[in-house]
């Protein structure tokens, strides 16, 4: 108590001043609409200013939340595309009947696909065979042949799992061929131009296929990847005379030196594909 009247005693004017200030403040307030306008105005711009400042620390801090939450948007997103598509071809395929693919009295053609979204942990761009490690493993629910791709296209392929991680090898590889359509449904293998980790090259395209600068190469149903999944667009048509072939050239549709986020898909049919065609052999 004996503090607390010597602090009194101490700043006495001080404090008689803020004080009084504050009551003119007040007043004037009340009593001038001018005058109190313009200190409601600056006192807004004051709180106003401090609330953002407050939102862009906030902001900043909720960015991992906001881009999971987006990733799970855009996965529901894609399986409802899928869906839609799945349910389009039905339609096209049976004249005047109409039924969702979850209906088992019928034969479809196409497999269905489960998205998960991942975070890129570590990716490399400038070796023969380019590794992506990813922060989902068999706890999660992957598995060794899952495909993987991005919000932009095709990125690759799942080849070992551990419990909390997945290593992916991606079309920037000299072992990981896709295959490819074009426009006009000409089918092929497209593959890396070793060294260039936004150029691949799709090879032996006959040239009675006409072919623009900015067409899209997509994946077809032969590929581990689902079907229609963009790989890149042609930057350069080149012509072979040797075998009067034409060579391909696109810039991928990911840009692999910033991925940050994936979705790996599973094709619940694809195990029993495998075993399938392995008995064949």
């Amino acid at each position: 108590m004996r503090n607390f009247i010597l602090f009194i005693r101490r700043f006495f004017n001080l404090i008689l001043f803020i004080t009084l200030e504050i009551v003119c403040l007040v007043l004037i307030a009340r009593t001038h609409a001018v005058q109190g306008v313009d200190l409601i105005s600056s006192s807004n711009s004051m709180v106003g200013a401090l609330y953002q400042k407050q939102n862009e620390v906030v902001y900043y801090f909720e960015l991992k939340r906001m881009n999971d939450s987006l990733l799970n948007e855009n996965k529901k997103l894609q399986e409802r595309i899928v869906g839609q598509q799945q349910w389009e071809r039905v339609k096209d395929t049976i004249v005047n009947r109409g039924f969702r693919a979850s209906d088992t009295s019928v034969t479809l053609t196409y497999a269905n696909f489960i998205y998960r979204t991942a975070r890129v942990i570590n990716n490399e761009v400038s070796n023969t065979d380019n590794y992506i490690t990813i922060n989902r493993g068999s706890a999660d629910g992957i598995k060794k042949n899952m495909a993987v791709i991005s919000g932009a296209g095709a990125v690759g392929k799942v080849v070992s799992v551990s419990k909390h991680f997945a290593s992916v090898i991606s079309v920037l590889s000299e072992k990981q061929p896709i295959s490819a359509k074009l426009h006009d449904g000409t089918f092929g293998p497209v593959v890396w131009e070793i060294g260039k980790p936004d150029v691949l090259i799709m090879k032996d395209v006959s040239q009675e296929v006409k072919i623009r600068r900015g067409d899209a190469v997509m994946t077809t149903n032969f590929s581990f990847l689902p079907e229609n999944i963009l790989i890149g667009r042609v930057f350069k048509v080149e012509l072979i005379k040797k075998n009067s072939m034409q060579r391909i050239y696109l810039h991928t549709a990911v840009n692999f030196r910033n991925l940050q986020y994936v979705y790996v898909v599973e094709n619940t049919f694809l195990q029993e594909k495998m075993d399938l065609e392995e008995a064949n052999k």
